[in-house]
């Protein structure tokens, strides 16, 4: 669902999709992302991890990373913000929502900051 949301972008996308945390630190280094999104609940490697390990290193710390997860707590929402997540998106979320955010993300990112 994520991946037919953010198709409907008005600028074309090339989404790479990986099953586990683990899986996606073995992608990362093999292409350049303009944009990240991850779930908490991950088999190996959760999402507040790799949020850690990305904003934790100089080579992926700039690429805009959205966390969309079935964990709605403050606590969660707030301990994946104060990790470096730029949004926070509680399943289920409206598409819409999706695609303002990842367009909002990828225009700062465009313009530098």
């Amino acid at each position: 669902m994520l991946a037919a949301t953010l198709e409907e972008l008005e600028v074309p996308v090339k989404i790479t999709e990986a099953e586990s945390g683990f899986e996606a630190l073995r992608v990362l280094p093999r292409e350049t992302f303009d944009l990240v999104v991850t779930d908490i609940n991950m088999p190996d490697i959760n999402g507040l991890e790799l949020v850690s390990f990305l904003k934790g290193n100089a080579k992926y710390s700039n690429i805009p990373l959205v966390i969309v997860s079935t964990e709605g707590s403050e606590r969660d929402r707030e301990k994946g913000l104060d990790l470096g997540a730029d949004a926070y998106l509680v399943k289920p979320f409206d598409p819409e929502s999706l695609r303002d955010v990842a367009r909002e993300l990828l225009a700062r990112a465009q313009q530098g900051g």
